[in-house]
């Protein structure tokens, strides 16, 4: 439901600024663009297999991420007119709490999330300098700081470690020129289907629990750009 309600946000952000974009409006043709984004990471984070457990987990037990909103910096380069690549940064913490029979325990604790993203994008120049663009390519999420959570460690895991995997993402937006200088806004929405791996050691180095995760995040922004 979070998600869903982030979306229609974002659409209706979207028609609002188009709706407001002046009908003068111009775009540059430089070859770089620079984006300044509030950005919403909107993480799933369900058990989609569990491969090892020393612990007992209960039936049915379920975990989910929490969300969060992070400054943003994209940096987009034009091959032609209506072809680019674009690349962002950003880290984002979360943490991981249980569903289900675990609800309400907290598995993991502040783990730092490095979307790193590179997609190809197709542009559409409209009149009225709006451009909605579609794009696609590939992700590497990288996991930084992870720790167990209360409940974990109260069951003796003293050390977790998510994998750092490569997925896919999908995009879509709007850049919308303000003047002729090179200025404008810019929203922006991003689909990732992407996994960890969480493993849980105890203190002496034993793998005593291993459970395979859907990440899948949401990334949805909005914010200013700079074309030059």
């Amino acid at each position: 439901m979070k998600t869903l309600h982030a979306a229609a946000t974002l659409a209706a952000l979207a028609s609002t600024a188009l709706v407001a974009a002046p009908a003068h409006a111009g775009s540059t043709e430089g070859k770089w663009q620079i984006k300044v984004l509030g950005s919403a990471v909107l993480p799933d984070g369900k058990i989609s297999r569990i491969d090892k457990d020393l612990i007992g987990l209960p039936a049915g037990s379920q975990t989910k991420a929490s969300d969060n909103g992070v400054p943003t910096l994209a940096v987009e380069y034009f091959f032609t007119k209506n072809v680019s690549a674009e690349t962002i940064c950003c880290t984002s913490a979360h943490h991981v709490t249980g569903a289900g029979p675990l609800a309400g325990a907290a598995i993991v604790d502040h783990a730092i999330l490095i979307p790193a993203t590179l997609t190809l994008k197709y542009h559409l120049p409209l009149p009225g300098g709006i451009k909605p663009y579609v794009g696609v390519g590939p992700s590497l999420y990288l996991w930084l700081g992870e720790r167990p959570g209360a409940a974990a460690a109260s069951l003796g895991a003293a050390r977790v470690h998510l994998s750092n995997e490569v997925g896919v993402a999908v995009q879509g937006g709007v850049d919308i020129a303000l003047g002729k200088k090179g200025f404008g806004l810019s929203l922006d929405a991003k689909k990732y289907w992407m996994g960890t791996t969480a493993r849980f050691y105890t203190a002496g180095g034993v793998e005593a629990l291993t459970t395979r995760h859907k990440i899948d995040a949401w990334i949805l922004s909005a914010g200013v750009s700079y074309r030059f």
